[in-house]
């Protein structure tokens, strides 16, 4: 029985050991910062990127991605978790359409960051909104992500059709004004959104967990980024935010996060209960 535990104890300190160098190597030689994520979310996609590479330890999977820039882009793509759709969550959207946007119109310029933007889905959401509203015109939108892969894609603006079923009953959850078809056409199964869309977008890297502020912003979304994050790193990141935003400014994060127990609590007010959008006060 002692040798058993002590075998799993030993098993368990080498797959940390191992995960800690892997995260170690992707930091220095690729500048990704994933270690501060949190360890059962890390622990489940290493898994995953480890049968995708077809290789039996985490040792193996280190090598691999340290000399096969393909496949170091395969890993980031699966351990930097990207999840979006086309309004996704239509109440969060209904409130900044009928909340935010009143206000952000009373600015002769408007500042948008999209922190953690993955594919672009709720880029263009918000893009649609805004020029339904009136607003796009005067308006620069920097969506930003850690990873190239899923930033190309959100350049191109090109999306499965099969998305679009779900995405046209959220904008029109969302209060939409139309109907989403108007601002995307049809082509071997895809839906291209217009390029009139992508003409005040920029698309560019920014890794939260590494970098600092770039702009001051009157509106930053960074919606289900932080839950991956350990309790240090959100609290970097939550302290990036909160100086990046102008005074009055909103915050809208995700449903299941929080600014309790941040930071920076005291320096916001929540616009609407149970929707996750909170103005700078002070």
């Amino acid at each position: 029985m002692i040798a058993t535990g002590a075998a799993a104890i030993t098993d368990d300190s080498r797959e940390k050991l191992e995960t800690d160098l892997l995260l170690e190597a992707v930091y220095r030689h690729y500048g990704h910062d994933f270690r501060q994520y949190a360890p059962a979310s890390l622990k489940r996609r290493i898994a995953i990127a480890m049968r995708e590479e077809k290789v039996g330890t985490i040792s193996g999977l280190q090598e691999r991605v340290l000399h096969d820039d393909a496949a170091m882009e395969r890993f980031l793509l699966t351990v930097s978790i990207s999840v979006t759709s086309l309004f996704r969550d239509p109440d969060f959207f209904l409130a900044l359409r009928r909340r935010v946007l009143p206000m952000l119109g009373t600015y002769p310029f408007l500042r948008i960051w999209h922190a953690g933007c993955s594919t672009g889905e709720e880029v263009y959401s918000m893009a649609i909104m805004l020029q339904e509203e009136g607003l796009y015109d005067r308006c620069r939108i920097y969506a930003t992500d850690m990873n190239n892969l899923v930033l190309r894609q959100a350049r191109e603006g090109i999306f499965p059709a099969s998305i679009i079923q779900q995405g046209a009953a959220n904008y029109a959850r969302a209060g939409g004004k139309g109907a989403l078809s108007e601002y995307y056409t049809s082509a071997y199964g895809d839906a291209i959104f217009r390029s009139t869309l992508r003409e005040n977008i920029v698309f560019s890297l920014h890794n939260l967990a590494l970098e600092g502020s770039f702009n001051e912003f009157h509106l930053i979304l960074c919606r289900n980024v932080m839950i991956y994050f350990t309790k240090p790193l959100q609290q970097r990141v939550h302290k990036l935010l909160y100086e990046s935003l102008a005074m009055f400014g909103v915050l809208g994060v995700g449903s299941k996060e929080t600014l309790q127990f941040t930071p920076h609590e005291a320096d916001y007010e929540q616009l609407a209960p149970g929707i996750r959008l909170f103005r700078r006060i002070r």
